[in-house]
């Protein structure tokens, strides 16, 4: 499983669509508005690392109004939930 972060830049004229645009895309694991330089986040979540690079530069930075996107991949993904299950087993 292949797990990546997505930065967005969007166009002003976006801002109010795009979110559920990219939380529509499969693959697109969750999508956030965030403050700041970006203007949005997206989790992405696929099985092989080619579908990540089709998913951000045919899909992501395809739609209408995304400037522009940096994708960071994740090494290693860390969960207080997987965690506290994990410390949990025989309590």
């Amino acid at each position: 499983m292949t797990h990546a972060i997505v930065l967005i830049q969007a166009e002003r004229s976006a801002l109010q669509t795009l979110g559920g645009e990219l939380a529509d895309i499969d693959g697109v694991a969750e999508a956030y508005s965030v403050t700041g330089e970006w203007d949005f986040v997206a989790i992405i979540r696929v099985r092989e690392h080619d579908q990540l690079a089709r998913l951000v530069t045919g899909m992501i930075s395809q739609l209408e109004g995304v400037i522009r996107t940096h994708t960071m991949v994740a090494f290693e993904a860390y969960s207080r939930h997987d965690l506290e299950a994990l410390f949990s087993i025989g309590q």
